[in-house]
């Protein structure tokens, strides 16, 4: 299958179970991100959703392994899931060989799924665990979100992220979704499983610095790629879909300011040695207007394999 580059970032068009097999696969990766297909049975282009459950953890157990053995010392992974298969994610991560850090709960904005039996729905899990006992970077990120309505007094130099994320919007199938998903010229979401910037900016600068190698063996719109590239990381996507692929290389062409990660710099102005722990790479790059990128939009829908250098 065809591979694209741009700057410090690798596609492989490819399954990972395949990739990371790879014999010129990086020998040394520093973060991965894992958002995998969920088994609900949505619809994917290139991937069954709804194995047998025991079929589908088995081979989440294999990635993981196989991304442990291409981990660095003190590497970090964060495994994105569904809060009800939190149990399945820490078996899976334990198996693998990984060592539990934090459960962190990213809390969505949007109304809770109702439930009929039980309470309704209003999470996901994001379970983070490094190679070896202590992390090889952990920053200690400082936010300073709008107090509480019965604090009194304001901070004096923000919080400490905690292990609850409530202030980051998930990117919705509806209005709130914004100006950062991706869209056609009809307004018709492009990838309705969308990461948000501002959680993969969050992981990135958590557990990285400048230099350090990224991996998303889900690779998806690229939004782990996309983040990484503006703060001088180099980054490794794995995507088995085409459309995906050629998505990708749209959106690494132009790249978008709703994409744009230095609009969030201020968010994290507490935090020490920012500066350093940022990197300089895309700080002063000029992005691209909606209206500027409008007209390549549709270019994923036909993917050209002859576009993807090999």
């Amino acid at each position: 299958m065809g591979n694209l580059s741009a700057k410090s970032c690798i596609v492989l068009h490819d399954s990972c179970t395949t990739a990371l097999d790879r014999d010129d696969f990086a020998s040394k990766v520093d973060l991965s991100f894992l958002d995998p297909p969920f088994n609900q049975d949505k619809a994917y282009n290139a991937w069954n959703d709804n194995l047998p459950p025991e079929k589908y953890w088995d081979w989440m157990r294999e990635i993981c392994t196989k991304v442990y053995k291409s981990t660095s010392d003190g590497g970090a992974i964060y495994f994105m899931q569904r809060e009800k298969n939190t149990e399945f994610v820490l078996r899976c991560l334990r198996d693998a060989g990984w060592t539990f850090q934090n459960l962190i709960i990213w809390k969505k904005k949007t109304s809770a799924v109702p439930g009929t039996k039980r309470f309704g729905k209003h999470y996901q899990i994001i379970a983070f665990a490094t190679k070896g006992k202590t992390p090889r970077v952990f920053h200690r990120l400082r936010i300073d979100p709008p107090l509480p309505a019965d604090y009194k007094h304001a901070r004096e130099n923000g919080m400490f992220v905690t292990d609850v994320w409530d202030d980051i919007r998930e990117l919705t199938s509806g209005y709130f979704a914004g100006d950062e998903a991706l869209r056609d010229t009809e307004g018709n979401r492009l990838h309705k499983q969308q990461a948000p910037i501002q959680l993969l900016l969050r992981i990135i600068l958590s557990s990285t610095n400048p230099g350090d190698v990224v991996l998303d063996p889900f690779a998806g719109s690229g939004t782990t790629l996309v983040v990484a590239e503006q703060l001088d990381r180099k980054s490794i996507g794995i995507e088995l879909d085409s459309h995906n692929v050629a998505l990708i290389q749209d959106r690494f062409a132009e790249l978008r300011k709703s994409d744009d990660v230095s609009r969030f710099f201020t968010d994290y102005a507490c935090t020490p040695n920012l500066e350093t722990i940022w990197g300089e790479h895309e700080r002063h790059k000029e992005f691209a207007s909606p209206d500027e990128i409008a007209a390549k939009q549709m270019a994923f829908l036909e993917p050209n394999q002859s576009n993807l250098s090999t």
